[in-house]
């Protein structure tokens, strides 16, 4: 097995490169990032292995933040609240895990493998179920996959751990621990229910944070030599430029755990005389130019400033900011007809079928 170390600098450029890929969800990964440089002062270190030197039988904790992502910017980040979820699950299951990887390599939930790796002195592999970020647990390819969606561990900084032991559905995971993370303050670390290596070869969507790792780079590297980053960003992952504008207003409420809103983008230079609306559920999720539908998940719309090339979360954005949407392509799996069924428009309580941007 090959264990590539995880240097301070690739930690960087993750924490832009995940956040572009949380498509506004996902939490900021900078109290993460904060969190990491701390470790890492500290003389811990963290190593990434490839999926495919799993051994079959060996467990892997898949490990998330859930809840409302505006709430992530009022309860700090602490690394030893993943760990412990990572435990916790340890001890319910009887199990010893061998690795940690994300649930989502969108936003903070990319940091939080390497958090809880950095304290429990595990490699962390370089996979994740969903290739951006989604807000609910039914929209993840082992969901997909219909693998087994219990034990879930949950943890909250108080003390506070509740363990969902069993449900009938994915769909029931979700409404069950929603309900338990919205008690704990619409916040909790999570240890999701152990996979195995066989299973993260056949479902984990694979290489991602080496993925979210290059695209930091591009950007990074961009902005050092003085060039446009949105460009680099789109080189990087094939995507495309759908708007260009100004926020001129912003609506969002936090219900039931979730972020919920849209943002009304007034169109400039080439996009003058448009508007763009994008709702959203914590992660962008249908755009609408003038009223019709322009890009909607699985594919990832992804706000960004066109300065930085830096994205924006939805609980970030607000009035008067310039912002570049692109969109991004969905990994295939949730293109399929079954993967629709959990992330596609329908999945959301839209009455859209999909239609990619990247068929036009």
């Amino acid at each position: 097995m090959s264990l590539d170390p995880i240097t301070p600098d690739d930690i960087e450029a993750l924490a832009v490169g995940s956040w572009i890929l949380g498509t506004g969800g996902g939490g900021s990964p900078y109290l993460g990032l904060l969190n990491m440089r701390r470790l890492y002062a500290e003389g811990h270190r963290v190593e990434l292995m490839s999926p495919f030197d799993l051994a079959d039988e060996a467990w892997v904790a898949l490990v998330s933040n859930m809840g409302a992502p505006l709430v992530g910017q009022e309860r700090l980040a602490d690394s030893r609240n993943i760990a412990r979820a990572v435990t916790l699950q340890e001890q319910v299951s009887g199990i010893k895990f061998a690795a940690v990887m994300s649930l989502e390599i969108g936003g903070n939930n990319a940091i939080q493998p390497l958090m809880a790796a950095a304290h429990l002195g595990l490699p962390v592999v370089d996979a994740d179920t969903m290739g951006r970020a989604y807000p609910e647990a039914q929209m993840t390819s082992v969901a997909v996959g219909d693998l087994k969606p219990y034990p879930c561990a949950l943890y909250d900084p108080r003390g506070i751990e509740a363990v969902v032991t069993k449900v009938p559905s994915w769909k029931w995971m979700e409404r069950v621990s929603r309900k338990i993370c919205v008690e704990m303050g619409s916040i909790a670390s999570t240890c999701k229910a152990p996979r195995s290596g066989r299973e993260i070869k056949d479902w984990g969507i694979h290489f991602t944070v080496t993925k979210a790792i290059s695209i930091g780079r591009r950007v990074r590297e961009a902005r050092r030599r003085h060039e446009d980053p949105i460009v680099a960003t789109l080189e990087e992952t094939g995507g495309k430029q759908l708007f260009f504008g100004k926020i001129i207003d912003v609506t969002r409420r936090t219900t039931e755990g979730f972020l919920r809103g849209c943002a009304v983008i007034e169109g400039l230079d080439e996009d003058r005389a448009s508007r763009l609306e994008i709702e959203f559920q914590n992660e962008w999720v249908v755009a609408w130019r003038d009223s019709k539908p322009l890009a909607m998940s699985p594919d990832l719309i992804c706000v960004l400033d066109p300065v930085s090339g830096d994205a924006f979360g939805t609980e970030t954005v607000r009035y008067g900011m310039q912002v570049t949407v692109v969109a991004l392509p969905a990994p295939p799996v949730f293109l399929t007809p079954k993967g629709l069924q959990h992330v596609g428009p329908r999945a959301f309580g839209y009455d859209l079928d999909f239609r990619s941007v990247f068929d036009s």
